[in-house]
């Protein structure tokens, strides 16, 4: 059906400030949500506390009000501007909540303003635990063994029922909030008070642990005429018991068999009808017994999520978008895939690729913390990559973290002395799980730990730590017989993700050394483009990734086609983290519009999934590619193939590209705005004193 037209002007509930668990992602589907409805005639109102947000310009939504976003706020802007609906789904848990507050208190109804995109019973059936596990019984979906608590008295009880260890989960809070994994009586009392004390509503769902079983999410968009399609799957790398927030991540799922995806996107889909989403996107979490098969339902967010931007970057498939031209009445079959400019957005995507996304923390910043991770998130950010193969995909996800890393590099495990070789503290390395799990993990398997030991201890995925070990079996070879002089068996390790200064480090050379080998043999990455569908239709938008996939003949073909126009590189921020958050986004973004009405190209490199940046129509192309000295230039010369580089620019985004600049300087690469020198010159503390 086509819009509605029996509403004119639509109030948009922003996030408010970047918390943990509640960050930039929502900037970037709020953002989205903007430009949709304005697109379609609609006169936007926008409210949303944060300045440092594309979202908040004054030239995006038709009125915006920073304002905090509460339930008095949000009625006085109500009572001065009348909107017809409210869209709650574009501001993570703080939009439903206000939402629910609205309705509640008899606001919405007084001043006679709907809510689209989700309703008042849909929001509290899938945020409420006791309706949300009902609703999965009505559909013979299971749900971990659990009990509703409203006070410390009701918990006790509840616990002979679940047992210990137990899962605590808040109701309507987000990023785990309050919530934690209970081994004994004292810490089963503290986390139940605490997650009392955080849930708005002073209740908690205290779930029978599942701890280790393999945990999955669904992306789901439904329509008013009851489409539905998958956008993609994600498998968490890391097993139940980690916040999935915190959680290494892949897309699509790479360990179900055919037949568990198609019952687990049925599920997906009956869910959706049961809770009553009548449009937009939704995210079902699944966790899965790697011993029986047997299959639960963990929870759904009825609203665009952290997973809704991974999968939207992951795919091409813009799910606030068209979640906010669903919520005004549209169906799927009705919009135009952006990306192919051919065929309708009712075509589920399919990604001939892996994505890997990994989560950045800041433990550093607060020394003594423990870095142990469990059900509350802890991860300030998070960085993604694309490749060709999962170990490819990984490894440059590693190098886009922005910690020193430049691949599975070696890290020391405490309390283990290589001397007497007692490898308990390897096992109990593995068996806490902390934000270097990855390279303990590899650094386990240098050490002679089997693949099924780390299994067993750790509960990952026998694929993955197989996959792990390829990368540590061929860094083992190289350190044994140097790096491969010949094009095909460089081109291998290429491959398989691995980067000219990790491969530097385990031959005890310089990076320019294997870059100038490299270079010798013509061995450069192609650049394929993200297209919803598998390179069965042209993409009329350039979004890529760099890869070193051959085919047998040892070739591979380029899909960048650089145009012959002037172009500008902005290197964007890379993964959030304290101290470069959401504004140096912004500052990115603006140089893009503002180079764009100069006349000039613009390219946007990052590899931040959840930022307005690496949206396909904020500039003109898009590399999402690690933030590294190798990756930039070589991305750098092949837009040099065509047309004319006019410069780089590294000033808008943080630390991150100011690093970058003698390296891109040192390769002839002209940078605009300040110099390198002057760029050192402010950054080193003793020559800035002198």
């Amino acid at each position: 059906m086509p819009k509605r037209t029996d509403i004119n002007s639509i109030l948009i509930i922003g996030a408010g400030p970047i918390i943990i668990g509640q960050a930039c992602e929502f900037d970037y589907s709020g953002t989205q949500a903007c430009k949709a409805l304005k697109e379609e005639g609609y006169r936007v109102i926008l409210v949303n506390s944060n300045p440092a947000t594309i979202m908040t310009d004054p030239n995006l939504a038709d009125a915006t009000y920073v304002e905090p976003i509460t339930p008095e706020f949000v009625e006085k802007i109500i009572i001065k501007e009348r909107p017809d609906a409210i869209l709650p789904t574009m501001g993570g848990q703080t939009g439903l909540n206000t939402a629910l507050q609205l309705d509640k208190r008899g606001i919405l109804e007084k001043y006679n303003v709907e809510l689209i995109g989700a309703k008042v019973d849909a929001i509290n059936m899938a945020e409420d635990r006791l309706l949300f596990r009902d609703a999965m019984d009505r559909l013979g979906l299971g749900t971990p063994r659990s009990r509703i608590a409203k006070s410390l008295a009701e918990a006790m009880e509840a616990l002979d029922y679940v047992g210990l260890p137990a899962v605590i989960r808040p109701s309507f809070t987000m990023g785990g909030t309050g919530g934690g994994i209970a081994y004994n009586l004292e810490e089963y009392e503290n986390i139940i008070i605490n997650g009392i004390d955080s849930s708005p509503v002073g209740e908690v769902l205290i779930d029978q642990s599942v701890l280790g079983w393999k945990e999955y999410e669904m992306e789901v968009v439904r329509d008013t005429a009851d489409n539905c399609i998958i956008i993609c799957s994600i498998e968490n790398f890391d097993p139940m018991g980690i916040h999935t927030g915190d959680s290494i991540t892949v897309a699509p799922a790479l360990t179900l068999t055919d037949k568990e995806y198609q019952i687990m996107r049925n599920a997906s889909i009956a869910i959706l009808r049961e809770i009553g989403v009548e449009t937009g996107g939704s995210n079902v979490q699944f966790a899965v017994n790697p011993a029986d098969g047997e299959l639960i339902v963990i929870e759904m967010n009825p609203r665009v999520s952290r997973s809704s931007a991974l999968a939207s970057k992951a795919t091409g498939f813009p799910i606030a978008k068209v979640a906010a031209k669903l919520a005004v009445g549209y169906t799927l079959d009705e919009l135009q895939n952006d990306i192919t400019g051919a065929t309708p957005v009712s075509f589920e995507p399919t990604i001939d690729y892996v994505v890997t996304k990994i989560p950045r923390f800041t433990f550093e910043k607060f020394p003594g913390t423990k870095p142990t991770l469990t059900t509350a998130m802890k991860s300030v950010g998070e960085a993604m990559a694309i490749g060709r193969n999962f170990a490819e995909s990984l490894q440059k996800a590693l190098r886009s973290m922005e910690t020193g890393l430049t691949g599975l590099n070696e890290v020391d495990i405490p309390g283990y002395d290589p001397e007497n070789g007692d490898i308990n503290a390897i096992r109990a390395a593995l068996a806490s799980p902390t934000d270097d799990r990855l390279l303990v993990m590899a650094q386990a398997l240098r050490l002679g730990i089997s693949p099924a030991e780390i299994h067993a201890i750790a509960q990952y995925d026998p694929w993955f730590i197989d996959q792990i070990k390829v990368i540590t079996d061929s860094e083992m070879a190289i350190k044994a017989n140097g790096l491969p002089h010949s094009r095909h068996e460089l081109s291998r390790l290429k491959e398989i993700g691995f980067s000219d200064a990790r491969l530097a480090e385990l031959i005890g050379e310089k990076e320019t050394y294997v870059t100038s080998l490299r270079h010798k043999l013509n061995l450069h990455p192609v650049y394929k483009r993200v297209d919803t569908c598998a390179a069965e239709f042209e993409a009329k938008t350039p979004y890529m990734y760099s890869t070193y996939e051959r085919d047998a003949s040892g070739e591979a073909e380029c899909e960048s086609s650089p145009t012959d126009k002037k172009k500008i590189i902005i290197l964007g921020g890379g993964p959030n983290r304290i101290g470069q958050g959401i504004e140096f986004d912004y500052c990115c973004c603006h140089a893009a519009y503002a180079l764009s009405e100069q006349g000039f190209e613009t390219i946007m490199v990052n590899c931040n999934p959840e930022t307005v940046s690496t949206d396909y129509d904020t500039s003109d192309r898009l590399y999402f590619e690690p933030l590294t000295a190798e990756d930039t230039i070589e991305l750098i010369r092949k837009e040099q193939e065509n047309g004319t580089v006019v410069g780089v620019i590294v000033q808008f985004g943080g630390q991150t590209p100011l690093k970058l600049s003698h390296a891109l300087q040192e390769a002839n690469i002209p940078i605009l705005g300040t110099s390198p020198d002057a760029i050192d010159l402010a950054e080193d503390r003793k020559r800035f004193q002198q």
